[in-house]
């Protein structure tokens, strides 16, 4: 194997190459930690009107099979739940994401590699690995492209999510190097989203169509379906088709794979606030404000919010007026965040998103890019808040990375329980969901994932009401 192999071929070699045990522990935390605050948005996710409305359509997730639909009362089959599965994940926008183009990396992982692992009976370490093989891919593809590709608009997490999944999916099949090289090509093909479709039920749609079809990849690759090889330097392949020329490095996919990986990089973010990443420095620079100055929204004559240019180029909505409208924008949240010292899960439901008092504090904020904020890593989300009041007096705070500054809790195993009980309760009932967190805990160390699945099922009578019910098992 050279240099001079196609970038599949030599991707894939990477690929196959990644182990559980030969993870960190930091690697294998962070993987778990994906998997466990995934599952918990996915089910808070699971009976969002677009997670409906796709199992409408007729032949979804209609005919039984083995893998399970979060938070529902049936298993469905693999490509249905990953689908499916993955529309809830992203449904609420409470998903991780990475710094790097804001890849949502555990939404489209988690979905298809549950659905397979469960079909294939596979086991908790060969999941981690796979995981982590799909991040590693992600995000070193995220690399290559760079803020071009997120500029032109595509949508990282689906454009980039598609092919991560392949590989993962590829990974945990035990495909051969030549498989896998196959499964990253046919993905490549079906790589899509633009982000003209953010603030939609569209949006989640891109992740649950990129589980789908990173899963599908990969059976195909499986059953002899066949690919080119240089889909991804070829001049009408990935990289000139969806970047353009001069405008990509393909070399950041192969630099220092695994030294570190991926996973143990402090851009790898738990979202605390079920709203868009791009939207997180402006609300800590909120609350921090609040907090600080204990200014009440009656004292407030005007607000400006100002995060990074890029950052608000999809979440500049003034006046919001529906639920997903509210999570994409950065005027909403912080109205929200100065009122109420707090943004919650309940604060997107219609009524709330255009709620008079709020509403009254949105007329008087603007929102700009922040004129010194440059395209350094540090600034890309960063985000200052300023008030003038009343009374005459001008109160600002500004975050310089929200990132990087240890605000958004990867290790923190109090905010992570509370996050997942949150989220799991609003599909499962307490004693059930306590003890899915629990487990998924552990899930690294599972005999066989299928195992899980019963924790994830409600009764077929309490699947449509107020609360679920533990399913019978």
């Amino acid at each position: 194997m050279t240099t001079m192999d196609p970038i599949a071929r030599r991707l894939a070699r990477n690929i196959r190459a990644v182990t559980a045990d030969g993870l960190t522990d930091k690697a294998r935390t962070r993987v778990v930690i994906g998997i466990v605050d995934n599952i918990a948005v996915a089910l808070a996710g699971a009976h969002e009107d677009c997670v409906r409305i796709v199992q409408e359509i007729p032949g979804i997730g209609a005919a039984p099979g083995p893998s399970t639909l979060f938070g529902h009362a049936r298993r469905v089959s693999m490509l249905d739940a990953a689908m499916i599965n993955g529309v809830a994940a992203h449904a609420l926008d409470y998903d991780d994401f990475s710094s790097m183009l804001g890849v949502h990396h555990s939404a489209t992982l988690v979905a298809p590699l549950l659905a397979l692992a469960e079909a294939e009976h596979k086991s908790g370490a060969e999941l981690v690995a796979a995981h982590a093989a799909g991040v590693e891919t992600e995000i070193r593809l995220a690399r290559s492209v760079a803020w071009s590709h997120y500029d032109k608009g595509w949508h990282p997490t689906s454009t980039m999510g598609t092919i991560g999944v392949a590989a993962a999916c590829a990974h945990m099949l035990g495909l051969d190097e030549a498989g896998i090289a196959t499964a990253l090509t046919i993905a490549a093909s079906q790589s899509a989203g633009i982000k003209a479709n953010f603030g939609t039920m569209t949006k989640p749609l891109h992740v649950g169509i990129a589980a789908r079809a990173g899963l599908m990849s990969a059976l195909l690759a499986e059953r002899g379906f066949t690919a080119d090889e240089t889909a991804f330097e070829h001049r009408q392949g990935f990289f000139e088709v969806y970047n353009g020329a001069g405008n990509y490095d393909a070399a950041k996919l192969f630099e220092n794979w695994g030294a570190p990986w991926e996973l143990e990089g402090d851009g790898m973010v738990l979202k605390l606030w079920p709203c868009c990443g791009s939207t997180h420095a402006a609300i800590v620079a909120a609350l921090e404000l609040r907090d600080a100055t204990g200014i009440a929204a009656d004292d407030i004559a005007r607000i400006e919010v100002m995060p990074h240019r890029r950052r608000l180029r999809h979440t500049d909505t003034p006046h919001p007026r529906t639920s997903l409208e509210g999570k994409f924008s950065v005027q909403y949240v912080v109205a929200r965040a100065l009122a109420d010292g707090a943004v919650t899960l309940g604060d997107f439901a219609v009524d709330r998103v255009t709620e008079p008092r709020i509403a009254r504090l949105l007329d008087r904020l603007e929102a700009k890019g922040h004129p010194e904020m440059g395209d350094d890593a540090d600034s890309q989300w960063a985000a200052e808040v300023v008030v003038e009041t009343v009374d005459g007096r001008r109160l600002a705070r500004r975050i310089d990375n929200v990132l990087a500054e240890g605000r958004l809790m990867p290790e923190n195993p109090a905010a992570l329980a509370d996050k997942f009980i949150d989220c799991a309760e609003l599909a499962l009932p307490p004693v059930q969901a306590a003890r899915l967190f629990e487990t998924l805990l552990t899930i690294d160390r599972a005999d066989d994932v299928a195992d899980l699945g019963h924790l994830l099922l409600v009764s077929e009578t309490a699947e449509n009401g107020p609360r679920a019910q533990a399913a019978a098992v």
